[in-house]
């Protein structure tokens, strides 16, 4: 069996695992990769190692070190609990303040996950005194966080973008950003409108007095945040080793604990991503990554090649990673996607990967999803949560494969 063959079959095999299993399918991408790509085609080390994203590697742990240590002095904490409190007691307010605090903390760095684990506590305790459903809070917080999942500084940001560049389709971030934006924007537009409350509640109240003063730590740590964004945003700088730098002035000025932070960061995650984008690098030199393409084109033609990539990507990360698994593997493939069907935009199909597999990430198979459920502690109330997300989350692949179908291509012109 050719090397090019072996290394998709064992792409194909992480994908499949990583949807049935609770395997860090990081690990096993890198074992997979040095395997086929010493004994199979017959690389040495260094050949296999020049693989390695460790741009993108040292961008995730700058990043997520930063907001570690943001997390555990409290900071983005206070920040979250003054705005859900925005929303005061105005029932039909509430959800939109929801929707909007998360997309701003989303895209400003923490990324969904943070978002989510930050604000959903909260919100639900808020959205519960108000008279908000437990389902219309966590479809607009999780909605929200994954609208700012993909700036130009998100850790998730940086892995689309990356790839996407690593493919001749970089210096977009923009368009990746507003699309994927729009897109739950739009969704969660639907859900205020099927699931808002009608009248104003008899339990309808502001929470309980928080205290929510920042401390000289948190103001610090703030401070140095923005500066950060400033520099990446407004002066291009290193979105990676500007993280390390703010990071080391949080940890120097004594405003951050670097012992706690290190282990709040998502090893397992990034270790997740650069283990299978290693095994794609190993995919693309084999000649795997054609024949990749060459089954996904199978499923589409020319003209519904945007919907049909998202709601196969959209299906996949029901189950999957988003930005571990689903991002790394397909975004590669959208200009030989593109050169097999015979027609279409690169740039509109790396545009539906991100939104068809991100819309999903709302179901309770999620970690967003299962964030929203864990904060409810009546069992009957978690089970119907559970179910209402599922259904939703699911019904989100044919919803972001319409979308895509319908305005991916115009984007991307744009």
């Amino acid at each position: 069996m050719s090397p090019a063959t072996l290394s998709l079959l064992a792409l194909l095999v992480a994908i499949v695992l990583s949807c049935t299993s609770r395997i860090n399918v990081g690990v096993l991408s890198a074992a997979f990769a040095w395997l086929i790509a010493t004994y199979a085609a017959g690389w040495k080390i260094d050949q296999i190692t020049a693989g390695f994203p460790s741009s993108l590697f040292l961008t995730l742990v700058g990043v997520t070190l930063l907001f570690a240590l943001a997390e555990m002095n409290g900071a983005l904490e206070r920040v979250a609990s003054r705005a859900v409190r925005l929303a005061g007691g105005n029932p039909r307010l509430i959800p939109v303040v929801f929707f909007l605090a998360a997309g701003v903390l989303s895209s400003v760095g923490p990324g969904a996950v943070s978002t989510v684990a930050l604000l959903i506590p909260v919100a639900m305790a808020v959205g519960v005194r108000a008279g908000v459903s437990r389902l219309l809070t966590a479809l607009m917080i999780a909605n929200g966080a994954n609208a700012g999942n993909l700036s130009p500084v998100s850790a998730v940001g940086v892995i689309a973008n990356s790839r996407m560049a690593q493919v001749g389709l970089g210096g977009h971030e923009g368009k990746v950003w507003v699309a994927n934006f729009v897109a739950h924007a739009l969704v969660a537009a639907v859900a205020y409108l099927l699931f808002r409350p009608r009248a104003q509640s008899a339990n309808a109240a502001p929470a309980d007095p928080i205290d929510d003063r920042f401390t000289g730590r948190q103001r610090v740590t703030l401070l140095v945040i923005t500066l950060w964004i400033i520099g990446v945003v407004g002066f291009q700088l290193n979105v990676g080793m500007a993280a390390f730098t703010a990071a080391a002035l949080v940890i120097v000025t004594g405003a951050g604990d670097e012992t706690a932070a290190f282990r709040r960061i998502p090893w397992g995650v990034i270790i997740m991503v650069t283990g299978v984008t290693l095994l794609i690098a190993v995919l693309e030199k084999t000649g795997g990554m054609d024949l990749f393409t060459a089954l996904l084109a199978k499923l589409a033609a020319p003209a519904t090649l945007n919907g049909t990539i998202a709601f196969v990507t959209g299906l996949i990360s029901s189950w999957s990673s988003t930005s571990g698994v689903v991002l790394p593997a397909f975004l590669p493939t959208a200009p030989g996607l593109v050169a097999r069907v015979g027609g279409g935009n690169p740039l509109a199909v790396a545009l539906s990967i991100n939104v068809g597999s991100a819309l999903v990430d709302v179901s309770p198979l999620s970690t967003l999803g299962a964030l929203c459920v864990a904060t409810v502690t009546d069992p009957i109330e978690a089970r119907a949560l559970f179910r209402q997300l599922l259904i939703w989350g699911l019904s989100m692949a044919l919803v972001g494969a319409v979308l895509c179908e319908l305005f991916a291509g115009a984007l991307a012109r744009a």
